[in-house]
């Protein structure tokens, strides 16, 4: 059969091309007999994929030289703990921005190691129009984090349950705050352009807008690499993975390649700035059309909605299981909503071109016209 328009949170869709590449690849890499699946990760030819894929995800998002990129392994919920064990030593307490379920249970598995203090929140994840899903004012971060002795302020960029996005409030306030930023952008990272040297960590799993589930990227200050608590097992402290250049254990080394090919793939597209600019005009695509129908509703404040992840409901939610059934007849896959909220989801990163929302929106017009 022909390939679906895949929708799913994660792990995600990839580009085509990038599978149709790494198909021709699987049994002999260019020409070495053998399958980046059997190579040992000290091998040479292993190690120019390595550092061109590192090289390359550097070049993307202008990673300065004060910053090290690692590439580690138990997702964005194993950073959850890996990053506390990391940046602990000579405190005892951090802080949290709650903006939905991944932030909720960020500053959950922080209580394991030290004092969770939620220094902001909004973090219901099943909102109607009423009680809309947003981000909450940050300019009170500087009173209620400066002088408290945190080890560093952690937020989620964007909350791929509830649709909740950061369009830099905390970036911009970096600077004035005396502890570190930590942020979780395991769901928009290559999105948009960062100012990488603003923040102390970013993470995040690569099975979203990078490639498949396996590796984890962790951007970290240089500054911080040495204030792992004694207890941090040696396989994730920051310091020992970035002096052994990320192989002090063998790394996900397929997931790595992968997500090399995704990273040359989306600089031959134009960068994270094409990125951007494609981001924008899927999101205006879906959010335009539910706003202008009777039938759906996005339960997120317009100001703070996703371009990644698109929640949203039906009016009348006996319609759920018609509208994801017709959908999939139509090639339209993994729309169900989170069930911690229900209704549905589009989640549309970097790889879901602008044609497969464009299908998804003139389902979306058919079907509400022939249940009216």
């Amino acid at each position: 059969m022909s390939r679906v328009w895949n929708f799913s949170a994660g792990p995600a869709a990839l580009p085509e091309s990038v599978l149709r590449r790494a198909a021709e690849e699987m049994l002999d890499w260019q020409g070495k007999g053998l399958s980046v699946m059997e190579m040992s990760h000290r091998s040479p030819e292993y190690t120019s994929i390595f550092e061109k894929t590192r090289n390359d995800f550097r070049t993307l998002l202008n990673v300065p030289d004060t910053h090290e990129v690692l590439f580690m392994q138990g997702g964005a919920v194993g950073m959850n703990a890996i990053v506390p064990l990391n940046l602990l030593q000579g405190f005892e307490q951090a802080a949290f921005v709650n903006t939905g379920a991944w932030s909720k249970k960020t500053s959950k598995e922080f209580s394991k190691y030290g004092l969770a203090r939620v220094v902001l929140d909004n973090a219901n994840t099943r909102a109607d129009a009423s009680s809309a899903c947003y981000v909450p004012e940050c300019g009170a971060l500087l009173d209620r984090v400066n002088g408290q002795q945190m080890a560093y302020l952690h937020y989620c960029d964007n909350e791929t349950i509830s649709g909740v996005e950061f369009t830099g409030q905390i970036e911009a306030l970096a600077s004035l705050l005396d502890c570190p930023v930590v942020a979780d952008m395991s769901s928009n990272i290559l999105s948009k352009p960062l100012d990488v040297a603003s923040y102390g960590v970013i993470y995040g799993g690569a099975q979203k807008n990078i490639g498949p589930a396996g590796v984890t990227i962790a951007i970290v200050d240089k500054a911080l690499l040495n204030r792992a608590l004694p207890i941090c097992p040696s396989a994730f402290t920051f310091g020992t993975v970035a002096e052994n250049g990320s192989m002090y254990n063998t790394p996900p080394t397929y997931s790595i390649y992968i997500a090399g090919l995704v990273f040359e793939w989306l600089m031959e597209q134009g960068g994270v700035a094409w990125a951007q600019a494609q981001a924008r005009n899927k999101a205006d695509l879906l959010y335009n059309t539910i706003d202008q129908s009777s039938l759906y509703n996005c339960p997120v404040r317009q100001q703070d909605r996703s371009r990644m992840n698109v929640p949203f409901t039906l009016a009348d939610e006996s319609l759920n299981s018609k509208f994801l059934a017709k959908a999939a007849d139509q090639g339209l896959v993994q729309l169900k909503g989170h069930k911690s909220v229900g209704g549905m989801r589009a989640s549309i990163y970097n790889a879901m071109p602008l044609e497969g929302v464009q299908a998804l929106v003139a389902f979306m017009r058919e079907f509400e016209k022939s249940e009216a």
